[in-house]
């Protein structure tokens, strides 16, 4: 990033994590107004509400929503397809431990004066303690609007030990299957007993329908295996469609993250 792009607001030191006033909504629903440097050290995001609301424009076919985290747990909000599948993966992720729409405002001075701001679609919290911002960049090439604020918000997480990216959409094979393994994330997919069978009888990689029946009743087994392909207990390429005779191995392989 440039760093002539923006200057300091009132008395903030120059480096990036000081540079900046960060905006959220404390989990009591008040707004506070901080250096983003404390906020990313001090604030648990996750469990604050959307500092800014997902417009809803007539005729544009946006879908906000909300999606159960197997996570953590709780309702996660969305504002749109593409946001919705970025949250899908975090989901999966097994790095994360808690995720947020839209928790903070970054607020800085450009070098003419300006005051800009920009709040990242997600936030995600990983499990050794750090951060990640994420802005989702659709279908098509990243605006220059973004790319720009997306320097700053790179800076930023850089200034904290945070993490940030603009993520694109999968492939849409990988998305499909994960949509579809999505569906069998709830805790009671879980067999333990049958899950540590299902690693056994894929020690060796085979058929999914080949272990499955080995398992015994294919309509109760099948949900358990499904499970185990979304925590990575299991693994299979997901970049080829799913189907009985698709390859399945035990851990989460190289395909896991496909």
């Amino acid at each position: 990033m440039r760093q002539q792009g923006f200057r300091a607001i009132g008395e903030f030191a120059d480096e990036a994590g000081n540079h900046l006033t960060a905006r959220f909504v404390d989990p009591v629903g008040d707004e506070r107004l901080m250096r983003w440097r404390d906020v990313a050290r001090g604030v648990a995001l996750e469990d604050c509400g959307p500092v800014r609301p997902f417009p809803v424009r007539p005729g544009r076919r946006f879908a906000p929503g909300w999606w159960w985290s197997a996570t953590t747990g709780r309702l996660v909000h969305y504002g749109s397809g593409v946001m919705r599948t970025q949250v899908m993966l975090l989901d999966r992720d097994p790095s994360v431990m808690a995720m947020a729409f839209r928790p903070v405002e970054l607020s800085w001075r450009e070098s003419e004066g300006t005051v800009m701001s920009h709040a990242p679609h997600l936030m995600a919290r990983f499990s050794d303690g750090g951060g990640l911002l994420l802005d989702c960049a659709g279908r098509g090439e990243i605006s220059s609007r973004l790319a720009h604020r997306a320097d700053v918000m790179a800076a930023a997480a850089r200034a904290v030990g945070w993490q940030y990216r603009v993520a694109s959409p999968p492939e849409p094979v990988v998305a499909a299957n994960l949509g579809w393994l999505s569906g069998y994330r709830h805790p009671r997919y879980r067999d333990t007993a049958l899950m540590e069978g299902a690693v056994r009888a894929f020690a060796r990689p085979r058929p999914l329908i080949e272990g499955a029946r080995d398992l015994g009743d294919t309509i109760r087994v099948l949900p358990v295996l499904f499970h185990a392909l979304w925590t990575g207990a299991l693994s299979a390429p997901l970049n080829e469609p799913l189907h009985e005779r698709v390859t399945v191995a035990a851990g989460p392989g190289e395909w896991a993250s496909a």
